[in-house]
């Protein structure tokens, strides 16, 4: 059972995401939080888990093919940076309802997945519109979580597309730095890596557990996937990234803080990761052994290796 959920990092990080929900659900219960933020966290638990039945295998592969979903992404980030609403000197959010919806927290993971599934000259101009984006709102959490994705992505690649598209990020996110950014702390939402220990031991490793499985679907497909490795770098990367700029900064604490955004934006980034490619040995009918890559969403059959002794 374990070994296929390693297999499958799609599925388990559909279990990260819930335990992760979960126990934020808890720690928020036990804090006092409104019970509004549950239930938003909750419903992004379940549209985030349709949207992922919804992409399944073969849409996540159509979409990591083309550079266009970058791109298409990337403008609904300068869009935002445009049009959104804007709060304390910054312009990060869409206004749904009561809610406010942070866009770079949905789709920011997502163009990194694909990025690094395919790095094509249209992916790259994707990748420098969203860097353009998120220095003009400011968003210097996400800048910084670009940034971190993309430089996984060219220590597994080395190729030069992802290296200027690294060289772009990172000057956005200079920029990021330079400009003031005075977001106070949201209760339930920012530095509650810290503050959940207020409420009580158990929900401050609550909180600290719900952190830590998140790059877990990244982990296990790293160990088991040469092919894929340079993918599940920039998903842990981005992870890592956001849950990072959480303690050092006033940014929401992923998934299990008050935030549906980083709900639908983490299970949306998980149904785009491709199934590792572990190798299963069969027999051609001359009697040398076959092997045969068990990503059948990609399409990839593997080599013929010699039969061993």
């Amino acid at each position: 059972m374990m070994n296929r959920l390693i297999d499958r990092p799609r599925n388990l990080g559909v279990i990260c995401a819930t335990v992760a929900v979960g126990l934020g659900l808890a720690y928020m219960g036990a804090g006092g939080a409104p019970a509004s933020y549950l239930l938003v966290n909750v419903a992004a638990l379940v549209l985030g888990a349709t949207a992922w039945l919804a992409l399944g295998r073969t849409a996540s592969v159509r979409l990591a093919e083309s550079g266009s979903a970058v791109l298409a992404l990337a403008l609904l980030l300068l869009a935002t940076a445009l049009f959104g609403a804007a709060a304390d000197g910054v312009s990060r959010w869409v206004i749904v309802g009561p809610l406010s919806i942070q866009v770079s927290l949905i789709v920011l993971p997502a163009m990194i997945v694909l990025y690094a599934r395919r790095a094509d000259t249209i992916g790259t101009i994707g990748m420098s519109i969203a860097a353009l984006a998120l220095a003009a709102q400011p968003d210097r959490a996400m800048a910084g979580v670009l940034a971190a994705g993309l430089a996984a992505i060219v220590v597994a690649k080395r190729d030069r597309l992802t290296a200027l598209a690294l060289a772009v990020v990172t000057v956005a996110f200079v920029v990021t730095l330079i400009r003031p950014d005075t977001s106070p702390a949201v209760p339930f939402v920012d530095r509650i890596l810290y503050t959940a220990f207020s409420v009580h031991a158990l929900a401050g490793m609550a909180v600290v557990t719900g952190c830590s499985v998140l790059i877990l679907p990244a982990l296990a497909g790293a160990m088991r996937s040469a092919n894929q490795r340079s993918v599940m770098m920039a998903f842990g990367a981005t992870w890592s990234g956001v849950v990072a700029a959480a303690a050092l900064g006033n940014y929401p604490t992923p998934l299990v803080g008050y935030s549906g955004s980083a709900v639908l934006g983490y299970l949306l980034s998980v149904a785009l990761l491709p199934r590792v490619d572990r190798l299963t040995a069969g027999l051609n009918v001359d009697g040398t052994a076959r092997a045969i890559d068990s990503s059948a969403e990609d399409g990839i059959i593997a080599s013929h290796i010699p039969k061993l002794a």
